[in-house]
């Protein structure tokens, strides 16, 4: 049903192949777009993504946790009509 196909890559122009079972693959996954980029780019766009060094540390602040009282470290501003739990005392509600 599928044949191997030719494509060219977006990022490096280079030549690659869309094989049949990379074809029937994406048919299953309900992909409906053929893939835009060689192996080698792909992998590359995939390692650069989580090595982002343009991301800023997240802003932590503290609180105080209402059920132990222990001081703890949130990634939000607490506000004073909602309660705020340590990481502990918030495992166990769930």
């Amino acid at each position: 049903m599928y044949e191997d196909k030719i494509l060219i890559c977006k990022d490096c122009g280079a030549e690659f192949e869309f094989t049949a079972g990379e074809q029937e693959f994406y048919a299953e996954k309900g992909f409906t777009n053929e893939p835009q980029r060689c192996k080698p780019c792909r992998s590359n766009r995939k390692g650069s993504r989580g090595e982002s060094s343009e991301r800023a540390p997240r802003e932590m602040f503290e609180a105080v946790c209402a059920s132990c009282g222990t001081t703890c470290k949130v990634p939000f501003q607490p506000r004073d009509e909602r309660p705020v739990f340590c990481s502990d005392c918030f495992a166990a509600r769930r």
